[in-house]
This record gives structure tokens, sequence and C-alpha cells, in this order.
């Protein structure tokens, strides 16, 4: 590879080095994106492509209309593929330390809609300790990563709300709790307050959830026999604050990020009329990260964070 180091000996003739190569290929999905990943030519993943598929018999990527798809034997590859490179970093990571002052780690997250304010309170953190140290947030939490006992080595942490169990280990490091938000001049408002009368007549914007993930605000409301009528559905808690602006509408976010863009967006805060209903934030990894020791410096930061904005 130009520009890179030498190439590992490897099994059989083939050079280790494509192993990272496949693993860029098969997350990206496109030769493009998979070259800027690893700072390598198009031409350079083209050949490297072409060698791994001579190598395994079979196309791996094929093309469908402007993106590229996975064949069968390249999605059983894959997450043997993440797998077999973890193996090799922790390996070589046994001994090492961790020195976040001069690290150029590159960290990434997978993150669920609620998780921004961690991760803002995260990078400003990290920013401080560590400059040079990139956290990239890396695909939302979906099925695939709670699914699968494979789905953890996608990604050195899952933010995510504690209701979910994927197959990994994990510790709580974040408490919230629910409120209302809306438009000063909702007509829904009493003075400054919905009812549960409100809640049931009002239309409503909500948060679409991962398959699974508890949803304790609508449990709750559910106990007093009411549905919400749900007029628009958004994939994050942040951009429902500024949905609801101006309008009629109702929505249910976590505190912190009401009160932290309430008066950018322009709407009011309201305690919800069926009292308190907590919401707590787990990261989660795979077991096998457990020892690797910039991802305990990681967890601590994470954990001394959330602490410190308790």
């Amino acid at each position: 590879m130009p520009g890179k180091e030498a190439p590992v000996a490897g099994v059989s003739g083939i050079d280790l080095n494509l192993l990272v190569v496949l693993d860029a290929l098969l997350g990206e999905r496109n030769v493009t994106r998979a070259g800027a990943k690893l700072s390598l030519s198009q031409p350079t993943m083209s050949g490297s492509l072409a060698r791994l598929r001579q190598h395994f018999g079979d196309e791996l990527l094929v093309r469908s209309g402007r993106e590229y798809r996975l064949t069968p034997v390249a999605g059983h590859l894959l997450p043997a593929v993440r797998e077999a490179l973890l193996q090799v970093e922790q390996t070589l990571s046994t001994s090492q330390e961790f020195e976040p002052a001069t690290s150029t780690r590159r960290f990434l997250i997978a993150v669920s809609g609620q998780s921004v304010l961690a991760l803002n309170a995260l990078l400003v953190r990290v920013r401080k300790l560590a400059p040079r140290v990139r956290l990239e947030t890396w695909r939302p939490v979906t099925a695939a990563l709670l699914d699968s006992d494979r789905g953890l080595l996608w990604c050195d942490l899952l933010l995510a709300p504690a209701g979910l169990q994927p197959a990994g280990e994990g510790e709580l490091i974040w408490r919230d709790r629910f409120v209302y938000v809306a438009d000063p001049a909702n007509p829904w408002l009493r003075d400054g307050r919905l009812s549960l009368a409100d809640l049931a007549a009002a239309p409503h914007a909500a948060v679409r959830l991962p398959p699974g993930q508890p949803a304790p605000v609508a449990a709750a409301i559910a106990e007093h026999g009411i549905t919400p009528d749900v007029m628009v559905t958004t994939a994050g808690w942040l951009a429902l604050p500024f949905l609801v602006a101006g309008t009629d509408l109702v929505a249910a976010v976590p505190e912190r990020l009401a009160r932290k863009v309430a008066a950018a967006a322009g709407i009011t805060v309201i305690e919800p009329p069926f009292g308190p209903v907590e919401i707590t934030e787990t990261a989660w990894w795979h077991p096998m990260r457990g020892t690797d020791p910039a991802l305990t410096w990681l967890r601590t930061t994470l954990k001394e964070t959330a602490a410190a904005h308790a």
C-alpha cells in the first residue's frame, strides 16, 4: 500500500493488512468512503478489493443503484472480521499504557437519541484531557447492535437507555426524568400546566424509539387510560423542543435537554401531571474490550463527567 507501512506477512500468502481493508469495505459498503476512512486512494482500495474477491471467490460488494450491498458471503464475514481485528488490537495493547495527553486514539460510540447531552459533556472534558483523541458517533442504536452477541464489536461504547440489554457489559452513568415542552402560547396550557385531560386531548410530538426500547412516558399515561394522539414523530429527542415551538403540540423529553434548549427553542418546560418518570442511560461495551486501557480511561472519564453534571 503506497505511503503505508510495509505489508505484514500473512496466512497462506495473504497480506494481513487486507483484513483492515476488508473491515472498512464491509462496514462502509462503499469503496470511496472506505478509502477515505483509511486514508487510501480509490485505485489502492479497488486493487485491494480485487485481491479480496479473488481470495474469497466472491464479489463481496455488488452495486445496487448508487450504493453497494453485501453478498451473503460478505454478510457472514462481517462480524468475524471485526472480531478478528479486535483480537489483534487486544494482543497488541496488552502491555501498553494509555496516555490521554498524547494519544490519537479514535473512539467509535453508538448513541441513542437521548444521549446527545451526555456525549456533548463528554466531548468537552475529553478535549481538555486528550486534545488529539477523536470521538466518532457511529451508527444509531439499532436492533442489529442489540440482538447479536457480536453487536458490540462494532463500536467501543454504546450509550443507550438502561432498559435495553445488549449482549455485553454495562454500567449506569446518567439519570434524568421526563418533562413536557410546549409553546408558551399553546392553548392547552392552563397557567403553565397540563392536566391529564389536556394530555388526552392535545396533539403530541414524540420520538421514534428503537425496537425493544422501553417507553416509560407512554406506560405512565396508559395507566390513566390515555393513548396520546401522536401527530409527528422524530428520530431523536433534540428536535422535539424546536418542533413544538409555535404550534399546539406537546412533547415529553428528558429534563436536562429541555432546560438546555428552552430559551433557544422558545418553549416552556412543564411538569408532567402523572408524577416523576425516570430515564437512565447506560454505557455498554463488549467483554473483549474490558481490559483495553484506552477504553477504561474513556469509561472513567464518562462516569466522572456524568457525576459532575448530576
